[in-house]
């Protein structure tokens, strides 16, 4: 992404939320006050994760998304518009139960992994692309792909919205029901938009 690209979101922004932070910080109930920080790990590829740093066992903390690309993402309205976008789907993501102490990902330096989803259980094999943030999963019942982007305080496991509708419908529990199909429909109301989740250590 070009240095005025980014500089022009930046700016827009700033101005934005002058106009509409007020005195509270707040913008339709989000938190803006970290606007600024986090409006470059909103944008696929833009923070790059090594491979190296991703080995490891990563565990949910929230909602992940970021857009495909910074044009997207200004026409959005920015930062605000991902943090809206993962308040939408909080409440749906705690329907099905899905937490820090059931939901994480473990990527080995053997390119094996492991995870867990709302306590189901898969394993399988994966190949990473550092430049590209892409990464692809293979286990014995989907091969999937998906991207990793660096968030604030980790990194995003993120999905087009037919992929991540695939990852929980591939758990038998989650198999079926409503509140999953909602969670990909969210993601179809803008455009240029992945989801999924957002990791901490």
């Amino acid at each position: 992404m070009k240095k005025k690209s980014l500089m022009a979101i930046l700016v827009t922004l700033v101005m934005t939320g002058c106009m509409t932070m007020g005195g509270g910080g707040l913008l339709g109930g989000i938190d803006t006050t970290n606007t600024l920080g986090n409006v470059i790990v909103s944008v696929l590829g833009i923070n790059k994760v090594s491979a190296e740093s991703l080995v490891g066992t990563w565990r949910y903390s929230g909602p992940g998304c970021a857009f495909t690309s910074d044009n997207l993402l200004a026409k959005a309205g920015g930062e605000v518009a991902a943090s809206k976008i993962k308040s939408e789907l909080l409440p749906y993501y705690q329907q099905l139960g899905i937490n820090g102490s059931n939901t994480s990902f473990t990527f080995n330096q053997d390119k094996t992994f492991s995870a867990k989803l709302n306590g189901q259980s898969i394993n399988g094999t994966y190949t990473y692309d550092p430049n590209s943030g892409q990464i692809a999963f293979k286990t014995l019942l989907l091969s999937l792909n998906g991207y990793v982007t660096r968030s604030v305080n980790g990194v995003n496991l993120l999905f087009e919205s037919k992929k991540i509708l695939s990852v929980m419908q591939t758990l038998g529990s989650l198999s079926g029901n409503a509140t999953v199909s909602t969670i990909s429909d969210i993601s179809k109301n803008y455009s240029g938009v992945r989801v999924g989740f957002d990791m901490i250590r």
